[in-house]
């Protein structure tokens, strides 16, 4: 039996729920991530308040410190958090590519050399699957092998087959479903109809959901998106479409228009430590000199903690400026809450079917820039169940 219930479609947007252990999912989902077993500078019960189901953890990191055999002994992940909601752990596939010259591959496996006290962590598609059955992830994923933008199609076409042999491998090894779904991950490298073949091979080895991997890695966005829509093409609709790495308004809303149903990123949390705002008029910047007296709110109607809280512009620059670390938090609740928002507007939108309208409004204000979102897009917003930057 699938975890995927779908409710609405519009078009190729749909939205339903992802059941897992701990939990439903509602689609489309954006997940906060929290590398290290938490989203920075934010209680778990505030991410949940600021409208997210579901968590992103790393396999990897949370492997080398504090260890699985700790995180196993204090009841999994969710007792070690205290997080009441399903988690989703990333096998460490990223890290070939973003630790590239500490991590070595072959087909056996992947061995990575630990950026805290130099020792080595071998990781095989097999023991993948098993660690983050014992972190307790409700959603595991495959050990992949993505490639970064410009790689050699030589290259891209060893890092694919290599994924393909690895979802095998991870299929075999799967504990079941009743306790963990598994999520395959195709590739492709930036070649479309390499995507297609990835995308093809992975949907058919009956995973409980397909991702699509090694995209937001420095190509263009427009690369990016063509890749993804690529791939979806031989994805069925029946398993729920994840693309890893996502996180700005315009391609999440893309996305969603193309039939992807979850997303993840550090975007939100990453701005917020270098004091900038997502807003329904793009991103605002408390570097500028601007807000050094301006007693507005990042923005109106926003019913984040910072926004609703009446805190000012001018004092939030001045908490960044001081380095207080208060600023980091209040700017993490403001990106997470317009983030959930944004998922918000998509699942209402799509359930009314009118979500080609809602992503045409949200983009015309984004390009008016912040302070200048047109009225028409904050009354058709609103209509739709969604206020400015929840």
């Amino acid at each position: 039996m699938s975890a995927l219930a779908l409710t609405a479609t519009d078009g190729s947007a749909r939205t339903g729920t992802l059941r897992t252990a701990h939990g439903e999912v509602r689609l489309p989902a954006f997940m906060p991530v929290g590398t290290h077993a938490a989203v920075k500078a934010v209680h778990p019960a505030e991410v949940r308040a600021c409208g997210a189901d579901i968590l992103l953890c790393n396999a990897y990191h949370l492997a080398l410190r504090p260890g699985a055999d700790l995180i196993d002994r204090l009841g999994g992940l969710q007792e070690l958090m205290r997080w009441d909601g399903p988690i989703l752990t990333d096998s460490g596939g990223y890290q070939l590519v973003s630790l590239d010259g500490v991590a070595s591959i072959d087909d056996e496996g992947a061995t990575f050399v630990s950026p805290y006290d130099g020792s080595r962590l071998r990781v095989t598609p097999e023991e993948a699957v098993a660690l983050q059955a014992r972190l307790g992830a409700d959603v595991i994923m495959c050990l992949d092998h993505p490639v970064a933008y410009g790689a050699a199609a030589a290259v891209a076409a060893e890092a694919t087959e290599r994924t393909h042999r690895w979802a095998e491998r991870c299929r075999r090894a799967h504990p079941g479903r009743d306790r963990h779904l598994l999520f395959g991950i195709a590739q492709g490298g930036f070649d479309a109809t390499e995507r297609r073949r990835s995308a093809e091979v992975v949907a058919g080895l009956d995973f409980d959901g397909v991702a699509i991997g090694g995209l937001a890695l420095g190509e263009p966005p427009p690369v990016m998106e063509a890749m993804a829509r690529a791939a979806l093409e031989r994805i069925p609709g029946g398993v729920p479409r994840y693309v890893m790495g996502l996180g700005t308004d315009a391609e999440l809303l893309a996305m969603v228009g193309a039939g992807v149903d979850m997303f993840d990123c550090v975007l939100p949390t990453r701005l917020a430590r270098n004091g900038t705002a997502l807003t329904c008029g793009g991103r605002l910047s408390l570097r500028r000199a601007a807000h050094r007296d301006d007693l507005r709110p990042l923005e109106a109607g926003c019913p984040c903690p910072a926004c609703a809280g009446g805190f000012s512009r001018a004092y939030l620059r001045h908490l960044f400026a001081a380095g207080e670390i208060l600023a980091h938090r209040l700017l993490s609740l403001h990106n997470l809450t317009h983030l959930g928002g944004l998922m918000v507007g998509a699942r209402t939108a799509i359930a009314c079917g009118r979500f080609a309208g809602y992503r045409r409004e949200v983009l015309a204000g984004l390009a008016g820039g912040p302070d200048s979102l047109p009225a028409a897009a904050v009354a058709e917003a609103r209509t739709l169940g969604y206020t400015p930057a929840p």
